[in-house]
């Protein structure tokens, strides 16, 4: 299983995270919003965004990836791959069965 952590504007991230589900992207994404702090243009932001945590497999997170990337309003937006080692494996079979 892998998961895929996306920082996105707040107001975008119910949109992108019901497209890669909808897409069968993900298996699920988990929305947590959150305050982010950033230097963008030489300039410290601090804006509403929210965390979005999608399940996948490592099969379909290059699709995953680059479907966020597209939908995602950033010009860099912030899409990194977290690989477990240890998950459950019924929720693993889900997620596999899910997205396949």
């Amino acid at each position: 299983m892998t998961t895929a952590y996306i920082a996105v504007p707040r107001d975008a991230a119910a949109d992108l995270a019901h497209a890669l589900v909808e897409e069968e992207l993900a298996a699920c994404v988990n929305r947590v919003d959150c305050r982010s702090t950033y230097r963008w243009d030489g300039e410290v932001h601090d804006d509403a965004e929210a965390i979005l945590l999608a399940k996948t497999t490592a099969e379909r997170y290059p699709a995953l990836a680059d479907r966020a990337e597209d939908l995602h309003p950033h010009d860099v937006p912030c899409i990194e791959r977290f690989d477990e080692a240890d998950v459950d494996a019924a929720f693993g079979d889900w997620v596999a069965d899910v997205v396949a």
